[in-house]
């Protein structure tokens, strides 16, 4: 099974702020273990949403908007995948992430969210369309 685990942004994150040395080195060590084990699929960070935008499509009209976005809340400041053999063990890694966070980040406390990816198997039920390449 694999899962996302989701890093929430907060207001250092989205001002920009890199992760501290320290929180660098944890993670570090902590995502060799997960590929050691055999369960790190990938993980990355991702830049304030200032330089990303938000695309919505209403009535056949594209409208895109530039961040920074207000709700900090709802950002992601980064991602984790993983493939282990239940949702336990997802939440077990997940916990671990959270700790060193809450360690080197945010001492007053975090939150992290684990989401299980669709399988193949999970969509047999429905007919998807196949990947038509690239969009224009």
């Amino acid at each position: 099974m694999r899962f996302m685990i989701v890093v929430k942004a907060d207001e250092s994150t989205e001002a920009g702020v890199l992760p501290s040395p320290a929180l660098l080195g944890k993670m570090g060590a902590l995502n060799e273990e997960m590929a050691k084990a055999g369960v790190l699929l990938g993980a990355e960070g991702l830049q304030a949403s200032s330089k990303g935008a938000r695309i919505a499509l209403s009535h056949g009209k594209r409208t895109v908007i530039d961040g920074p976005f207000a709700e900090t809340k709802e950002m992601i400041a980064g991602f984790t995948m993983v493939q282990v053999p239940s949702k336990e063990e997802a939440i077990a890694w997940a916990t671990r992430i959270l700790e060193i966070i809450v360690a080197e980040q945010s001492p007053g406390g975090a939150a992290i969210e684990v989401r299980q990816l669709f399988e193949a198997a999970d969509s047999r039920q429905y007919s998807l369309p196949r990947n038509r390449g690239s969009p224009p």
